[in-house]
């Protein structure tokens, strides 16, 4: 059955349909990792987004009930060169194509997804569709927060002398067994229910990741800023997003976003330089920060964009990459460990030299 991914800006490309192929309209974005396909289908920062996947074979170890990122796939569509019909993995438990399949979400092959990704990186992050006809209809994408909140209570998990409160904005599995595996306790709670962290009364906070656009938090942002002021924190990716603008400063769109699991980033502190895993949008413009408190702490190497901040006299430190890295290099995993030991310690650095 012939499939169409048919960009917004007219471009189409044809492919083979997968037999639960169905129309649907999402914005599409692009993925460069060789490996990491389950954590990116289950991450909820992708919540609702067509995935391209660049490297030409996809699927050739299966996918097992172990690399999920949450408890369900999260993407709306994917696009592929070539999926594996037959994985080889101790660990598999199905097909790549057998699980889309059998969660109903519509993916294409053969498509050259190269060219499909030089065409997003030219016109930017678009609205893209998934159809057997040519002539889709786009509707407007609905203007609202798709933050990827799994519960509307908190849930904590583990055991530790040390608590820590994780703010869901659409929280990865894999933050949660980062901490856990330093014998951390950790309370997940919704980001609309940040208030109780005051009742729980944690040593620390945790901001973290999510879909969509920061600023849909503005309502929150006196009582986020509040949370900050009181208690040790650090945020990743949405939760560093948020932090900025928290405390005044702004954020803008990228035209077609950083994803994939060897972006390099600089810290400004050391000057040490790191590969990192990164899946965004929206990035904090550095000269949104004159006036704040905040100072950039990590910087991108390819376009010197912002990728991490410190409180000038608070502990509060952020990231705009994924520390817990799934997938990716762990190259970046050292900055929960900074952080628990500064929590411990009551420490932090105060500026960059």
């Amino acid at each position: 059955m012939i499939g169409n991914l048919i960009l917004q800006d007219g471009q189409t490309f044809r492919g083979e349909a997968s037999p639960h192929f169905n129309d649907i309209q999402g914005e599409i974005v692009f993925f460069t990792g060789m490996t990491g396909y389950q954590e990116v289908l289950t991450d909820p920062s992708y919540k609702g987004q067509i995935v391209v996947f660049t490297y030409p074979l996809i699927g050739n170890y299966g996918v097992n009930d172990h690399d999920g990122e949450s408890e369900e796939i999260q993407v709306s569509g994917v696009v592929m060169y070539q999926c594996a019909d037959f994985p080889s993995h101790y660990q598999k438990t199905h097909s790549l194509g057998s699980y889309l399949d059998q969660n109903q979400v519509p993916y294409i092959t053969g498509v050259d997804t190269r060219e499909v990704t030089k065409a997003i990186r030219s016109k930017g992050t678009q609205q893209a569709a998934l159809s057997q006809h040519s002539n889709y209809t786009f509707e407007h994408p609905e203007d609202k927060q798709i933050f990827g909140v799994k519960e509307d209570h908190i849930t904590t998990y583990g055991e530790g002398d040390l608590h820590i409160s994780l703010i869901d904005f659409g929280w990865k599995k894999s933050i949660v067994h980062a901490l856990l595996n330093r014998n951390i306790r950790v309370s997940v709670i919704p980001f609309t229910e940040a208030r109780v962290i005051h009742d729980l009364n944690p040593d620390a906070v945790i901001l973290s990741n999510g879909p969509g656009d920061p600023k849909d938090t503005k309502d929150l942002l006196p009582e986020y800023k509040a949370i900050l002021e009181q208690y040790p924190s650090l945020g990743i990716c949405m939760g560093h997003q948020v932090i900025a603008l928290a405390y005044g400063a702004d954020t803008t769109k990228l035209d077609f976003g950083h994803r994939g699991a060897n972006h390099p980033v600089k810290d400004v502190l050391t000057g040490n330089v790191f590969l990192t895993s990164q899946n965004h949008n929206y990035v904090v413009m550095e000269d949104s920060l004159e006036g704040t408190p905040l100072v950039k702490r990590f910087c991108n190497v390819n376009d010197g964009s912002v990728e991490g901040l410190i409180h000038e006299s608070k502990l509060v430190m952020s990231a705009q990459f994924h520390p817990e890295a799934h997938p990716g290099p762990k190259d970046a995993e050292w900055l929960f460990d900074d952080f628990i030991k500064l929590v411990k310690s009551k420490g932090v650095k105060t500026h960059v030299s």
